[in-house]
């Protein structure tokens, strides 16, 4: 986020009094590889390459995090945060079934979903759709549980990378 050639011009002009900065565009792989930077050197910044994290509280919070955030995907279905999926976070109905689509960002999709759903005699009660580039997440609640038919259907689509159900 920061471009660090402009930071620095900004410290030695004197309209930046200084800064600190954990995470830098290269950084070393590993212990032992140089670590070069444009802002090494001046007195007034303070260079922690990528080692804020590093800290016993900060792993586990870290790892608290994460857990959580696959728990509440392999609970509900939820992507929030997620950088490889679109984000998907809706509140889940009670007593509703859910089902989470990953499928082809492509037209008529969602159209097809409901539409199936339709036909299955399944109400929708509530569903969230968010796109990233070629792949698209629904997160569809029902009032009923589709029939195994109507989900077989679904997986069977050209579209379909993957469908997950909850009760």
């Amino acid at each position: 986020v920061v471009d660090d050639v402009a930071l620095r011009e900004h410290i030695l002009s004197g309209h930046l009094s200084g800064a600190a900065i954990d995470v830098f565009p290269i950084e070393p792989k590993a212990q032992g590889d140089p670590f070069d930077s444009p802002l090494r050197g001046l007195d007034n910044v303070i260079l922690t390459p990528h080692v804020g994290g590093s800290t016993q509280q900060a792993q586990e919070e870290i790892g608290h995090f994460v857990a959580n955030k696959l728990l509440g995907f392999v609970t509900t279905g939820g992507t929030a945060l997620s950088v490889n999926l679109p984000e998907v976070v809706p509140p889940h109905p009670s007593g509703a079934f859910r089902m989470g689509y990953l499928h082809a960002n492509v037209p008529g999709v969602l159209a097809g979903i409901n539409q199936l759903l339709a036909d299955a005699g399944a109400n929708v009660v509530g569903q969230s759709l968010s796109t990233r580039g070629e792949r698209g997440y629904v997160l569809t609640d029902t009032d009923v549980a589709p029939s195994d038919a109507a989900l077989a259907s679904l997986r069977q689509s050209p579209h379909t990378v993957w469908l997950r159900s909850w009760a």
